[in-house]
């Protein structure tokens, strides 16, 4: 979950903190956001963290409550693979429970494959700038099937770049925003790519996040879906991660017993919790 400790989120730590016990729940971790070069259009400073402000209060309220709940320590790093070094640094620079992997930016400079990707699809590339499909300018005049697919592609090129974290969260991220949103999205539809995709984070020992905010959403499906759920049990996947990627208490916990009949109902019988980076699978 998030806080105010991260630029998309007004939430103080506390409120989430006592959301979480009043939901019942034993066990949380704050993952906030760190972009290196997320893009502005008014220069403003995006998705960094002040993490003397953000330790010195999460342990401060992890004591505070530490015989209510217990309280994690995590990141969520926004990969793009030429700034693989500086986060190599902050992992190593503080003693996280729990680091996610995720992709949020497309395109740019740096992503020399994109150049040769939107070439052949028959559109100029510098409709493909860098930035962030959450943005709905960024569909504009883009076949969806494209954009989709070049999401995918950031996935398996942030992996190979970049390994030091625990679990890769939202895969299809993307098609929360897509303008007909996951209307005729399936796993079958971009299946050569998604089996790359899950089959580098099964080699690479990484566990896949399950993420509730899909139905938050209005998609009636968790990112990912149940499809690709499906594939990544049947490649040998076992490692899941569940989050709500909540942003305010009202979020916490959002729809987790659809999650967890959903993962059950496809045979899973664990979900993964990291501590010191240590993952620990817990039975349903």
């Amino acid at each position: 979950m998030h806080s105010s400790f991260s630029s998309d989120s007004e939430a103080p730590m506390e409120s989430m903190i006592l959301g979480s016990a009043a939901k019942g729940l034993k066990t949380i971790c704050f993952t906030e956001h760190l972009d290196f070069e997320y893009p502005s259009d008014n220069n403003e400073v995006l998705f960094q963290v002040d993490f003397d402000a953000y330790t010195k209060k999460l342990f401060e309220l992890k004591n505070k409550y530490k015989d209510v709940i217990e309280v994690l320590y995590g990141i969520e790093f926004g990969l793009i693979p030429h700034l693989a070094d500086r986060y190599r640094a902050v992992a190593k620079a503080h003693d996280f429970d729990f680091i996610i992997g995720s992709s949020h930016l497309i395109g740019g400079p740096w992503y020399k494959e994109d150049i040769e990707f939107v070439k052949e699809h028959g559109f100029a590339p510098e409709m493909m700038r860098h930035g962030d499909p959450y943005e709905k300018e960024f569909w504009e005049g883009r076949p969806a099937d494209v954009i989709c697919e070049a999401y995918f592609q950031t996935i398996i090129d942030n992996i190979r770049a970049y390994k030091d974290f625990d679990t890769y969260a939202h895969i299809d991220y993307v098609i929360r925003y897509a303008p007909e949103k996951n209307k005729g999205y399936t796993y079958k539809k971009y299946a050569d790519i998604l089996d790359e995709v899950l089959k580098t984070i099964i080699h690479e020992n990484l566990a896949l996040e399950i993420n509730t905010a899909g139905y938050k959403y209005g998609l009636g499906q968790p990112n990912p879906q149940a499809d690709i759920l499906k594939r990544y049990r049947e490649l040998g996947g076992e490692k899941i991660t569940i989050g709500a990627d909540g942003h305010k208490p009202e979020h916490i916990a959002y729809d987790f017993k659809k999650a967890e009949d959903l993962l059950t109902g496809l045979g899973f019988k664990y979900y993964t919790v990291f501590r010191k980076r240590r993952p620990v699978m817990l039975p349903f």
